[in-house]
């Protein structure tokens, strides 16, 4: 039989002091039930709690070519196919750009010509003798992809359509690209034109260090006013524009045989990416850079 706390507290000789009374503790205060659990409110890790958040593995996507690439240092967070040959369609029309703005004067006049018109499907119909800026002619390349316009820019900086590829390509060599060939500014199917994945992403950071081509890929819709008075409204044919709030550009292309095609870049909370989707199809391009851009920016960053 157990002796009472301060029988037992006298026989091993503790300070009086210490018990003064066997009196029981008061009943602990009852925990006021809640009717539903509430989180607590998440917190952004700490540089030492996101180093020891586990990798996100990257989605599956149906794109058969694709890459991520960090905007400021150029490093590649996600890579499939991504240096297979293949055709990217209106995509390499960045490189087209980048050409327009290596030629001299933005605003200097193009006068349409009869030749410009030898194209399919896209086009803004410019008529022969019609005279617009290489400023105006570029922000269409950039948001409509208009196939006219990307020979009536070609044969105006270049002389003639053969010309300028040879433009695009040493360009195209000169920031990095060892994978690629382009015969024409505007993607249609050629015999031995081709890009990468990868290729596409470093045209696509040069085409992203211009204040004018960022501004020109994000623009979602403008009026281009042709030269009689009457206007055309020119939407963007990049729909991630609409639907991702931080997606800021860049180009998009479609053709039988390179797919549908995108190069994509978005902004959050200071990081950028380039995402590059090529050879997909139309239910998935919108699904598979969407998922791209999310995991690149949404996901928590080690040591950010």
């Amino acid at each position: 039989m157990h002796r009472p706390l301060c029988v037992r507290a006298a026989t091993f000789g503790l300070a009086a002091t210490l018990i003064t009374s066997c009196a029981a503790y008061p009943p602990a205060r009852a925990i006021p039930k809640r009717d539903a659990y509430t989180p607590p409110v998440a917190l952004s890790p700490t540089p030492t709690q996101a180093a020891a958040i586990p990798p996100i593995p990257p989605p599956p996507i149906v794109g058969q070519s694709a890459i991520v690439v960090d905007v400021a240092s150029g490093r590649v967070l996600f890579a499939k196919n991504a240096d297979l040959p293949r055709e990217v369609a209106s995509t390499q029309k960045i490189i087209t750009a980048l050409c327009i703005l290596d030629a001299g004067s933005i605003d200097q006049p193009v006068t349409i010509q009869a030749e410009d018109a030898s194209c399919e499907p896209t086009k803004l119909n410019l008529k022969p003798g019609e005279v617009y800026s290489r400023r105006e002619l570029l922000k269409v390349l950039m948001v409509k992809s208009a196939n006219d316009v990307a020979r009536a820019l070609a044969r105006d900086v270049g002389g003639d359509q053969a010309s300028f590829a040879n433009l695009m390509n040493r360009k195209s060599a000169s920031i990095g690209m060892r994978h690629s060939n382009f015969l024409n500014p505007n993607g249609l199917p050629l015999p031995g034109q081709f890009s990468t994945a990868r290729d596409m992403a470093i045209a696509a950071r040069a085409a992203y260090r211009s204040p004018l081509l960022r501004s020109y890929a994000a623009t979602k819709a403008f009026t281009f006013r042709f030269n009689d008075g009457h206007t055309r409204e020119i939407e963007n044919t990049n729909r991630l524009l609409k639907s991702l709030p931080y997606c800021d550009g860049l180009k998009t292309g479609t053709t039988n045989a390179a797919g549908r095609c995108l190069v994509a870049s978005g902004a959050l909370n200071g990081r950028a990416v380039i995402v590059v989707v090529l050879k997909s199809n139309s239910p998935n391009i919108w699904a598979d850079s969407t998922k791209l851009l999310r995991w690149a920016l949404e996901r928590p960053v080690a040591g950010a």
